[in-house]
């Protein structure tokens, strides 16, 4: 325990030379005090106002060997619950995901983050012309080898214009975050077609991406409610040069029609992701 509480000590002052923290720039509304649960740290971080809207990020920094989860988890893990209901003046807050990797639990694949990451999300003020009061009761999960829950509460008073400037972190956060795409679309990053069929008796999503890192890119596949549980697939070469993640169909809830569900795609290819929302075509 003390060695633990040790790193956690060191863990923070890098963190806070990393980020450039100053007490003044956090009274500015750049960035909050950090929280601190066993194996982790939570801030908030501020952008400068963009098309009425202000930009921020939820940054979790991690110890080394550490790991947390994305908002749909895999086969096992607990999805961060943000609960803003303390703060002031929002009238809409967006979350937007950077994209994830999948990794190993003893068996079991889940879905996350490996290393430190900013979580950015958007507000819409009530009123523009005031400014905005932000607090966050963060639940989430951070596992070395023993998974285990942490609570997190952190404050920021955004003013009307936002903060200025947008904190690097949050930046490269922005920038990590898959891009919308249509089914088919163009470009090195794109899913070409997702149909439904039937392999080995056994129903079966297929799945063809054109990625640039074939023996790394993932992809990643989510119902329209947290009810759905699906697998993670598996990534096959393709014909022509293309990839196919095939996966099973499993986790559908009792009376769900998969065919006729809206499914979300997510295709990870390197520093470059693409999100996709489709239905599935026959086969």
């Amino acid at each position: 325990m003390l060695r633990l509480c040790r790193h956690l000590l060191t863990l923070l002052a890098v963190a806070g030379a990393l980020a450039g923290f100053d007490p003044g720039a956090a009274r500015a509304g750049v960035e909050s005090p950090w929280s601190a649960p066993t194996g982790t740290a939570v801030r908030l971080l501020g952008g400068a106002r963009e098309d009425g809207r202000l930009p921020g990020g939820i940054e979790i920094r991690l110890m080394p060997g550490w790991k947390t989860y994305w908002r749909y988890p895999g086969d096992a893990g607990i999805p961060p619950r943000f609960d803003w209901s303390g703060s002031q003046n929002v009238g809409n807050l967006e979350i937007f995901w950077p994209a994830p990797v999948r990794f190993d639990e003893g068996g079991s694949l889940s879905i996350g983050y490996k290393h430190d990451v900013v979580i950015p999300f958007a507000v819409t003020p009530k009123d523009p012309t005031k400014p905005v009061a932000l607090r966050l009761a963060l639940d989430f999960a951070v596992c070395e080898k023993i998974c285990q829950p942490a609570n997190a509460v952190v404050t920021l008073d955004l003013p009307a214009e936002g903060a200025a400037p947008t904190p690097p972190a949050l930046l490269a956060a922005q920038a990590r975050v898959p891009r919308p795409a249509a089914l088919g679309a163009a470009g090195e990053t794109a899913i070409e077609t997702a149909t439904l069929e039937t392999i080995d008796g056994t129903p079966t999503i297929r799945v063809v991406a054109r990625v640039d890192e074939t023996e790394r890119a993932d992809l990643f596949v989510e119902g329209p409610t947290e009810d759905w549980a699906l697998p993670l697939p598996r990534r096959e070469p393709g014909a022509d040069g293309r990839t196919q993640f095939l996966l099973p169909v499993d986790g559908v809830p009792t009376g769900a029609d998969i065919a006729a569900t809206a499914l979300k795609f997510t295709l990870v290819d390197g520093s470059r992701a693409a999100e996709v929302n489709t239905r599935l075509s026959a086969h």
